[in-house]
């Protein structure tokens, strides 16, 4: 192999970790990437379920606080449907993942 053959190679891998590095930035830009939260503290804020309601806009439960929070949100407007329900006993103990 030449030497032109390795200045390729070593070309395309340039572009291919210049394009990778580009879509991360724009996915962290832009809110597609999650966040890093703060690990081994206590977790205060919590998405407990999602329901989407139609191709805008989707329901959200949120807890704060061992207090859930029903939120609406859509195309150009949020809205809090009810705030302040308490925490059922039987879900006080689940997250979102479980």
């Amino acid at each position: 192999m030449s030497i032109v053959t390795y200045l390729r190679f070593a070309a395309a891998l340039a572009v291919v970790l210049a394009l990778i590095g580009a879509l991360a930035w724009a996915a962290r830009r832009f809110g597609l990437a999650p966040r890093a939260t703060g690990a081994g503290r206590d977790k205060r804020l919590q998405i407990m379920e999602v329901a989407t309601v139609d191709a805008r806009r989707r329901l959200i439960l949120v807890r704060r606080d061992q207090v859930e929070h029903l939120l609406l949100l859509g195309h150009s407007q949020d809205l809090v449907v009810e705030r302040n329900i308490a925490a059922s006993p039987e879900r006080a103990g689940q997250t979102a993942g479980s």
